[in-house]
């Protein structure tokens, strides 16, 4: 995006564009001003581009250049899942250095918390601010259990004709399904150049990464002194909320919010909060 180009700040309007480089495609999608280092938002399991919050992009982007991509092997880019989540921070890195940049700010949620992590872990230069929210590290206590929770309340949201979001992201009482069904909703506000939904075996892969990633020896994260924001509800059924403050004590400096009454999705049930809180550490 040059400088000429009129600033877009609406996620929803944000162009769907493709870069390809040693063989490999990645669809992204940017918007807000133009500027020499943006902000990478590294997205969750089974998530594309259509999966980011607007309220929560939107926020970033009326004072931040903004980048979301899909990995590979995801919605429109190329390739295949890869089996690690190294291997997708792999991916990552190539996809960022063939945009040109050697020095990112990072939003991620989840699954994209754990690839920006290992990310930052081979890159340590390449990172200067980090947001972790709904995530945590490398061999955290139970993150391999996700499988089973998954599958689980994606049963649940099928008899009941929901969304499985709103079952693995919010809590099950009045305040998390109205939370739940709000977000879901926000999702479908973009209607044109929709990204495609990812595949069973795309989804099975990463889950499959996932538990591998939790099963593996922890990485050294006091190499992590770039300022963090750490974010989580109370009830993480699929990242448990302990292992936030796990992320908060093992990276110096860190800052950790947990809001109340909410799970993994409580950035989301909360996004009227935390949207500014966001905008403004990335702004600062």
């Amino acid at each position: 995006m040059s400088s000429n180009d009129p600033v877009i700040t609406t996620y929803a309007q944000a162009p769907a564009k493709t870069i390809a480089t040693d063989g490999k495609t990645f669809a992204y999608r940017e918007l807000g001003p133009a500027e020499d280092i943006p902000v990478v938002f590294f997205v969750h399991l089974a998530a594309t581009l259509d999966n980011w919050d607007p309220r929560i992009v939107d926020a970033i982007a009326a004072t931040r250049h903004v980048i979301t991509f899909d990995q590979l092997g995801v919605g429109a880019s190329n390739g295949q899942v890869p089996d690690t989540l190294e291997e997708a921070a792999d991916d990552a890195y190539t996809f960022i250095t063939a945009l040109g940049y050697d020095t990112i700010d990072v939003f991620s949620f989840s699954m994209g918390g754990m690839i920006a992590q290992d990310l930052l872990v081979k890159h340590p230069d390449l990172v200067r601010k980090l947001v972790l929210t709904g995530t945590g590290p490398r061999g955290g206590k139970n993150i391999d259990k996700v499988v089973g929770v998954t599958y689980y309340d994606i049963l649940r949201a099928t008899l009941t004709r929901s969304d499985p979001k709103e079952f693995l992201f919010f809590n099950r009482d009045q305040a998390g399904k109205q939370a739940g069904k709000a977000f879901v909703e926000r999702l479908t506000e973009r209607i044109v150049d929709r990204d495609q939904p990812i595949s069973n075996k795309a989804f099975s892969r990463q889950l499959k990464a996932i538990q591998r990633y939790g099963r593996s020896t922890p990485a050294d994260l006091s190499i992590i002194t770039q300022p963090t924001l750490i974010a989580n509800g109370d009830n993480d059924r699929m990242v448990p909320s302990a292992l936030s403050e796990d992320l908060h004590q093992r990276i110096n400096g860190s800052e950790l919010i947990i809001y109340p009454n909410s799970g993994h999705g409580g950035i989301f049930q909360y996004w009227e909060q935390f949207a500014p809180v966001a905008a403004e550490f990335l702004a600062s």
